[in-house]
């Protein structure tokens, strides 16, 4: 795998959104959005919850932070034309042996259905192959969740099977459909 580049100079672009590392100054705004957003994201984000608070979003800039530093987390904030938050994607348990990565994405409610979610994916995904040296991004979701599962499919993932016991979520094993991106599936920016 390649050395991380500097999140200060790393700035993802296409069309219709940008996306850049996360910074200590955000964690208002992200607030602002996860709360807007609890209906549509605490069924499949543990971490979004009806007390999540402030004080959660400090401390997720500051382990956005530290995760890039370590070569752990990619996480980038996902902002529109006029530069306001529309949520997050990023990238995380990173695999060196195997060069892989898992992606993970979320749009606050006002942004979704605008196909937002899918552009980030496939930004963070270019991003793992062309910065990083990934050959694999995975998209893992629970089978239920239809949103995640769709924004996968039109950034291009294939499919490839409802894993038994995948992951581990609200304190039990769940099954999880998993998806993969490799280089091939994307098409030049």
């Amino acid at each position: 795998m390649n050395a991380p580049p500097c999140p200060e100079s790393t700035v993802l672009t296409d069309a219709a959104i940008t996306l850049r590392p996360w910074r200590c100054e955000d964690a208002a705004a992200m607030y602002e959005a996860v709360r807007e957003s609890m209906a549509s994201l605490a069924a499949w984000l543990p971490w979004c919850h009806a007390d999540y608070g402030l004080a959660d979003a400090q401390a997720r800039m500051q382990a956005c932070r530290e995760g890039w530093a370590q070569g752990e987390l990619f996480a980038f904030a996902v902002l529109d034309g006029d530069g306001r938050l529309q949520g997050s994607a990023g990238l995380s348990q990173i695999n060196r042996l195997h060069r892989s990565a898992n992606a993970g994405y979320w749009l606050r409610a006002s942004a979704q259905g605008r196909g937002w979610a899918s552009r980030a994916l496939m930004q963070v995904a270019r991003f793992g192959f062309e910065q990083l040296g990934l050959i694999r991004v995975e998209v893992v979701a629970e089978p239920g969740n239809v949103a995640s599962r769709r924004t996968a499919e039109r950034a291009g993932a294939r499919f490839e099977t409802i894993a038994r016991n995948k992951i581990w979520s609200r304190g039990r094993a769940a099954d999880a459909a998993v998806y993969s991106l490799v280089p091939s599936d994307l098409a030049p920016p």
